[in-house]
């Protein structure tokens, strides 16, 4: 069976919480891993993905966290609404510019 993996980079700019895990993980960058696996039979090339690890720093040893890609794209817009939402709140504060 012929296999690949994929290295990306995910920011978080809050803290978060991945399902089926109680611990909160600081805001910061992560690595995510990628793993697919060719499909036979095929006229084409294709792969289908197998699993996504999200790579997690902890007690001095980094461990790869199982999950799902639709459950990373929901954290990942979790965060991203909330620094919208710190951002407008920030915007609303501010006073009006004086155009005189």
């Amino acid at each position: 069976m012929n296999t690949r993996s994929t290295r990306s980079t995910v920011k978080f700019l809050h803290p978060f919480t991945l399902r089926g895990h109680s611990e909160v993980l600081p805001a910061g960058d992560y690595e995510v891993l990628v793993e697919e696996e060719l499909l036979q039979d095929m006229n084409f090339l294709a792969y289908r993905k197998t699993a996504t690890y999200l790579m997690v720093a902890c007690k001095g040893k980094t461990e790869m966290r199982e999950i799902f890609g639709k459950d990373l794209e929901a954290v990942l817009d979790r965060d991203r609404a909330a620094n919208d939402d710190i951002q407008k709140d920030g915007a609303a504060s501010s006073p009006p510019e004086d155009l005189t």
